[in-house]
C-alpha cells in the first residue's frame, strides 16, 4: 500500500510539475500573442503614415513641376519683350 501511494505522490509531482511547465508556456504564448497584435497595429499605422506621405510628395512634385513649367513660361515672355 506504502508502495502505491508512494508511486501516486510521484505521478501527481510529476503532474504538478508539467502543469507548471504548461502554464509558463501558455504565459509565453500569450506574451507572444500581445507583441504580435501590437505590430500589426503597428505596421498599419506606419503603412497609413506611408501612404500619407507618398501622398504629400507626389502633390509636392507635382507643384514643382507647375512652377518651374510656369517660370519658363515668364523667362520667355520677358525675353519676348526685351527682344522687342
Amino acid at each position: 500500500m506504502e508502495a502505491a501511494i508512494a508511486r501516486l505522490d510521484g505521478a501527481i509531482g510529476r503532474l504538478d510539475t508539467s502543469l507548471e511547465h504548461l502554464r509558463a508556456r501558455m504565459r509565453t504564448l500569450t506574451r507572444i500573442e500581445v507583441d504580435t497584435r501590437q505590430l500589426i497595429n503597428e505596421r498599419a499605422k506606419l503603412a497609413s503614415d506611408l501612404d500619407k506621405a507618398s501622398a504629400r510628395a507626389k502633390r509636392l512634385d507635382d507643384s514643382a513641376h507647375e512652377v518651374s513649367r510656369r517660370l519658363v513660361e515668364a523667362m520667355e515672355t520677358v525675353r519676348a519683350v526685351l527682344a522687342k
